[in-house]
């Protein structure tokens, strides 16, 4: 399932209409549609997030939905990288 339709079955399974959940997230009901219709790719980490907190789906399983990492972890593993490359200057890898 691509992202658009697991978040438009969701809603629908709620009964929030389109025009309701995209006022709720500050963005126009067309955008919105043409993300559940796949016209538009996932939108930004933001709304995904608000998305899910409407949804009352945990943010992460529609990150990966929107096939992307939480900003958590890409916070985690952005310090990963970064001490890998301190220790690799520092000959001690």
């Amino acid at each position: 399932m691509s992202f658009g339709s697991v978040v438009r079955e969701r809603r629908t399974a709620l009964g929030i209409g389109l025009n309701d959940f995209a006022e709720r997230l500050g963005i126009s009901p067309a955008y919105w549609s043409r993300i559940e219709r796949d016209h538009e790719k996932p939108p930004r980490n933001e709304l995904i997030e608000r998305a899910a907190a409407i949804l009352g789906v945990r943010m992460d399983d529609l990150f990966v939905e929107a096939q992307r990492l939480p900003p958590d972890m890409q916070r985690d593993i952005g310090r990963v990288v970064l001490a890998y490359r301190r220790m690799r200057a520092a000959g001690k890898v």
